[in-house]
């Protein structure tokens, strides 16, 4: 997984101001937005809008963002208009468009516009930055509470809009950063701090995008694999190889719980009947360990 760290985006960023374009550009390459909003009260770190507030700082890029994919419809929809003859294809996408363009007009993200999956799969190309995933990131001080008044009405505007919180202590974080390993476990134990932020921010992007990993162990190595939830242990053996999807016979599964409390070993999971063979249509769980028996 890889998270870039772009700058801030200001109002107008939308129809071109200040980074405007190229920012949203690079946005538009991502998979998920991760939307890091300001919690924490500091002087001396200077807020554009002179104040915190972070409910309107969250609606200041949201529109931006609105602004951004109705540009990109307007754009279609009048070079579609141009044409003197346009294909039944084009004049169905012309037709979503248009609705789609209705939708956001009223400052709704194409996330609550009812979309199937073949739609989005022929929209893909537009690259829409609001049907994109979205977490919202409070960057908090340690000392504030979850429910304080700063806090509670951007929480309670996420929940409306289908759309989750994460919270992270951004100085702390970076204090962290600058130990080393044993001053830093010694620190978060003090704290009474279980998890890096950084590390449960990776979780939750991992679980917007709906992402799960399962482990192949041999001799040589033990690696991790990156599986779209739902999937079976057919797809699981096509991420390895296409040959193992194409020969698939059984999967021989453990859970990695299982295979921990087992002292890590598969022998002693096959005694305790821990290890299950499956089929073609068993749906891979999150840390699943599996190895694929085929034949090509």
């Amino acid at each position: 997984m890889e998270l870039v760290d772009l700058a801030g985006l200001s109002k107008g960023a939308g129809k071109g101001a200040g980074l405007g374009n190229s920012f949203l550009s690079f946005a538009a390459e991502s998979d998920a937005l991760l939307h890091v909003v300001r919690v924490f009260k500091n002087a001396d770190v200077p807020h554009p809008e002179e104040s915190i507030d972070p409910l309107r700082d969250w609606k200041i890029v949201e529109t931006e963002l609105i602004y951004r994919d109705l540009g990109v419809i307007e754009n279609r929809v009048s070079r579609l208009a141009a044409k003197k003859k346009i294909t039944p294809e084009e004049t169905s996408e012309s037709e979503i468009l248009k609705k789609m363009q209705d939708n956001l007009m009223e400052e709704r993200p194409l996330r609550e516009f009812p979309l199937s999956d073949a739609q989005k799969k022929a929209l893909a190309g537009f690259a829409f930055l609001t049907l994109k995933p979205e977490l919202i990131v409070l960057n908090m001080s340690e000392t504030q509470k979850e429910d304080e008044p700063l806090i509670k009405p951007i929480t309670e505007a996420a929940e409306k809009a289908g759309l989750s919180c994460a919270r992270l202590f951004g100085s702390l974080e970076m204090d962290l950063a600058m130990l080393a390993q044993c001053d830093q476990e010694e620190f978060m134990k003090d704290l009474g701090i279980e998890e890096l932020g950084r590390d449960r921010l990776i979780h939750e992007a991992y679980r917007l995008l709906g992402l799960i990993s399962f482990f192949t162990s041999g001799k040589d190595e033990v690696r991790a694999w990156t599986l779209e939830q739902n999937s079976t242990a057919v797809d699981a053996a096509g991420a390895i190889h296409s040959d193992l999807a194409r020969g698939f016979i059984r999967a021989q599964v453990v859970a990695y719980d299982d295979f921990v409390a087992s002292g890590a070993a598969i022998a002693a999971c096959r005694d305790k009947g821990l290890l299950r063979l499956e089929g073609k249509e068993y749906i891979v769980k999150d840390g699943d360990m599996i190895e694929i028996r085929f034949n090509v």
